[in-house]
């Protein structure tokens, strides 16, 4: 089967690999678009394997919320590149997968990357990705939350440096109505810049509670004003300084960034007295792309040096 130059501008813009790329899976496939398409995506695959021990900690944290708003999902796609990061291609392949994991409810990443996403399955979408990008692309990692009355709202912070899913559980359906989703969204926002741990102070991890208090107490001991008082009197002294520590990780009970006179957990709940509600704050997520990551460093002196070899 022969094939022309219009045939290899198709499969370019079907696929989008290179020109030369293309014309050789026309070749390798006698002029078969099909053939050449999967030709193309075996190629990719070896590509993506090329670039696996590439650092990968730019990317992106992209969000998919159901029509209900019930039901809520976040991804994060590293790449390596912050242009990559911003580019269309990137940023559609995020949402795609933000979808999946919305639709799909997949139990790990293993399993979200069996999953079909279309004709493809989400490792082939990212493989053939990494070889139109050119870069190393990872999936990290993601989380799915979903009530049975109330709303997951999400919130996407500087084009996906930080994205937000926060679970509020109410008495009755307040998905409509304005106001909740604005309440909703403000505490998402919150989420993002004020970075808490935790819930309430119930929720804070038995053992970072307890670290925090051994730390509060060697620095007391040390305190020259605490010289020659008894240990369970330090002990006691500390539960002032734990609740200040649970103030400041604790979603419900620090400063609403909006307005410091009130408590989040003071402005959720001043919404529910005007409607009447039962609202509560159940679980956020909150990531951070790339946190965690071994960054890239560039030095321009080993460069030019392995150059001048």
């Amino acid at each position: 089967m022969s094939f022309t130059a219009k045939d290899v501008a198709a499969l370019r813009e079907q696929t989008g690999a290179g020109m030369m790329d293309c014309k050789k899976a026309l070749v390798e496939t006698n002029g078969d678009m099909e053939k050449a398409a999967e030709y193309l995506r075996k190629q990719g695959i070896n590509i993506a394997a090329k670039k696996a021990g590439r650092i990968a900690s730019e990317g992106m944290v992209a969000s998919s919320v159901s029509k209900d708003g019930k039901a809520g999902a976040l991804v994060e796609i590293n790449c390596e590149s912050d242009f990559v990061a911003k580019s269309e291609p990137f940023v559609a392949l995020c949402e795609e997968v933000a979808g999946v994991v919305l639709e799909q409810n997949p139990t790990n990443v293993e399993a979200l990357l069996a999953l079909k996403a279309g004709s493809e399955t989400v490792e082939e979408l990212i493989n053939n990705a990494t070889a139109k990008i050119g870069e190393k692309l990872s999936l990290r990692r993601f989380v799915r939350q979903e009530v049975k009355e109330g709303r997951n709202e999400s919130y996407i912070h500087m084009l996906g440096k930080i994205g937000v899913l926060v679970e509020f559980e109410t008495g009755k359906d307040l998905n409509k109505d304005k106001a909740f989703v604005e309440v909703a969204h403000d505490v998402a926002m919150h989420i993002a810049a004020m970075n808490p741990s935790a819930v309430s102070e119930k929720d804070i991890p038995a053992e970072v509670y307890e670290k925090e208090k051994e730390i509060q107490l060697e620095l007391m001991k040390k305190d020259p004003k605490n010289e020659g008082k008894p240990e369970q009197i330090l002990i006691k002294m500390i539960e002032g300084k734990m609740k200040k520590f649970a103030k400041e990780i604790c979603l419900l009970e620090q400063e609403f960034f909006k307005d410091p006179s009130m408590s989040v957990g003071a402005y959720v709940q001043s919404y529910a007295k005007k409607v009447g509600a039962e609202i509560q704050v159940m679980r956020f997520t909150r990531f951070e792309k790339g946190e965690g990551l071994e960054k890239k460093t560039d030095n321009l002196a080993e460069e030019v040096a392995k150059m001048s070899k």
